[in-house]
């Protein structure tokens, strides 16, 4: 992925006016994102740990990005529950994977209508797909794919639902 400028990312969400696109929080260390070894920029905001934002770029080279903003349940889950991410399919103990939920783009998105999926909560499905975050206690299954291989259905399993979202 290409280094985003704050601008770049206020400008990319398709499910929030401008107006809230301009207030929500940026990512504090926006300059020190190993862009190389990402496919979507995720963070979750500091201020309202009840929201999170992710950001990939367009599909199919049309240039530009694609931004939404997610929400999350309250409600926690024990240590003992395991869940997979939809994205990356890396598991995670307890609340390491959560139900994020988008309104979706338009007329739809105004009357009320989300898509949800589950997701790494820390948003580093990138990061795990390549093997540069330690898995605490969650963990990646042995695969035949190789990494590019993941790494493709990862933003393959990304922009379906982002896809959803625009329908």
């Amino acid at each position: 992925m290409r280094s985003l400028t704050e601008q770049d990312i206020r400008s990319s969400f398709l499910n929030c006016s401008r107006g809230e696109a301009k207030r929500l929080a940026m990512p504090r260390d926006l300059g020190q994102h190993p862009w190389d070894d990402l496919d979507f920029l995720g963070w979750r905001d500091p201020g309202a740990p009840d929201r999170s934002y992710l950001v990939a770029e367009r599909e199919g080279g049309e240039g530009g990005f694609v931004g939404i903003t997610l929400r999350l349940p309250s409600s926690r889950r024990g240590l003992l529950h395991r869940s997979m991410c939809s994205l990356c399919l890396t598991t995670h103990p307890g609340d390491g994977v959560s139900l994020m939920t988008a309104r979706k783009a338009g007329a739809a998105g105004r009357e009320g209508n989300s898509v949800g999926i589950y997701i790494c909560a820390d948003l580093a499905c990138s990061l795990y797909v390549r093997g540069k975050r330690d898995l605490r206690s969650g963990s990646r299954f042995e695969e035949t794919l190789t990494t590019e291989q993941q790494i493709a259905r990862t933003v393959g399993n990304l922009s379906a639902f982002l896809a959803k979202l625009r329908d």
